[in-house]
């Protein structure tokens, strides 16, 4: 399977990548489908069922307004996040769902969006079925998809996405290991983000690679702006988790301001700010980019954030260089273990991610391939084992910290590769194939369930 950048930094709304992106573009899928095979205008009510990790948290995650709104015909990326709540609400109250944004039927919420907190389907713990009953209660169509982390969906049955780029293209520098992507490096005598690049050019001009990418770089400054610009004292939901960047960056640039600043961890200030900013806004349904998921958000463009602030002579074509880099670890995570909480547990999403932003800070500030390998181990291997058991099923407590702390573990794990000559006795492999087979001894209410952990040891108040 061969993946884009483009496919691991996509633009979406919170909370969830796996639990709003992935059921929104699913229900949307499915809409096009009926309407394809002209089945849309005899649907007469549609059904939603959400399996496994998605019944269990899936109203902290907003997965049953996801699914309204993607049967409604809405996108992840250009959804309005301020309408997306009416647009819900609506259609519960007028008891009518626009199917595909065309075909009115009938809607019932509470009958025709069903969370099954004890049930899942065989292919993975994030699973739903749609249907779609004609006027006489028949069946016309039913689907099953999973969403399977970052946003992705696959429908039951569903082989995975065939190698190459465009129109089949073959790919000059394939990798399907860390080991196999040095070799092409060695090889080319590229970087790795420039081998990644040479595959990107496969499916798209360098033109329009290098705009997506800087579009993709203003969605994450716009969504740390919005973040620190919220007026709301605290976060949805009923933890009250009381909001910190907007204070936190008043308090920064007052310091700034002023010269009074001492503190020889002075960037790592900026560094947390912009984690939370980002995990903030995630947690409040605004725009995100998922890096490469909703949950881990917060730590690439935190990471990218401190190299444009904080390193001297930063420019866009660096900021396309990381973004390459990021991508092409990224893509080996999701090849060979997970990205998914509801998979292999946070390590799959927030260690995914630090070891993302490791590797991508280390390339950026000179390191060689083998030391972007060698900061992408220490990302991951100081990541492994760890849960996802989210306090209330929703995206705060401990995801927005976790972001925080993972965004300056990064950053010592690029600055420890760098110091070092790329030879280390872990491998970036080894790593990803123990963060797989730990997902699996991994126990179930420790995968995005809110049965385990943090989530029955906090007391919701």
């Amino acid at each position: 399977m061969a993946l884009s950048v483009l496919d691991l930094f996509s633009v979406g709304i919170g909370p969830s990548s796996s639990h709003t992106v992935g059921p929104m573009r699913a229900a949307r899928r499915f809409t096009a489908e009926l309407a394809d095979a002209g089945l849309l205008t005899s649907a007469a009510r549609v059904k939603a069922e959400l399996f496994g990790s998605l019944g269990a948290t899936g109203i902290g995650h907003g997965s049953d307004a996801a699914v309204v709104l993607g049967l409604a015909g809405h996108d992840p990326e250009s959804v309005d996040t301020v309408a997306a709540p009416g647009i819900v609400a609506g259609a519960a109250s007028s008891g009518k769902l626009a199917l595909g944004g065309e075909h009115e039927v009938a809607f019932d919420r509470a009958r025709d969006v069903v969370l099954h907190r004890r049930r899942s389907l065989p292919g993975h713990p994030n699973g739903m079925r749609l249907s779609v009953f004609g006027h006489d209660g028949a069946v016309l169509a039913e689907r099953e998809y999973y969403s399977v982390g970052g946003g992705f969906v696959v429908a039951a049955g569903e082989g995975p996405a065939p190698a190459g780029g465009a129109d089949g293209a073959a790919e000059p520098y394939p990798f399907a290991s860390a080991d196999e992507l040095l070799r092409r490096c060695r090889e080319s005598g590229l970087s790795i983000a420039g081998v990644m690049l040479a595959n990107e050019l496969t499916r798209h001009s360098e033109e329009k690679l290098r705009a997506e990418l800087l579009r993709i770089w203003e969605v994450m400054r716009e969504c740390v702006e919005n973040g620190c610009t919220r007026t709301e004292a605290t976060l949805p939901g009923g933890l009250k988790v009381r909001r910190r960047a907007p204070e936190l960056r008043r308090r920064l640039r007052e310091q700034e301001a002023a010269r009074t600043v001492e503190d020889p961890l002075w960037a790592m200030e900026w560094v947390n700010l912009y984690a939370l900013a980002v995990n903030e806004e995630n947690a409040s349904g605004g725009r995100i980019v998922t890096a490469p998921t909703n949950g881990a958000a917060g730590i690439i463009p935190a990471v990218l954030h401190y190299f444009t602030r904080f390193v001297r002579g930063a420019n866009e074509d660096q900021v396309v260089d990381f973004l390459l880099t990021a991508g092409a670890i990224g893509s080996l995570f999701k090849r060979n273990a997970s990205i998914s909480g509801a998979e292999v547990g946070c390590q799959g999403e927030v260690g995914s991610a630090c070891s993302m932003a490791a590797g991508a800070l280390c390339a950026v500030l000179g390191g060689t391939p083998e030391q972007v390998e060698n900061a992408a181990e220490i990302g991951i291997e100081h990541n492994l084992g760890l849960t996802c058991d989210p306090v209330g099923g929703l995206v705060q407590v401990p995801c927005i910290e976790r972001n925080a702390i993972a965004s300056v573990k990064a950053i010592n794990a690029a600055r420890l590769a760098l110091a070092g000559d790329g030879d280390h006795r872990v491998s970036l492999d080894q790593a990803i194939n123990t963060m797989r087979q730990t997902g699996a001894d991994m126990k179930s209410k420790y995968k995005e369930t809110s049965r385990g952990g943090l989530a029955v040891n906090v007391v919701e108040c």
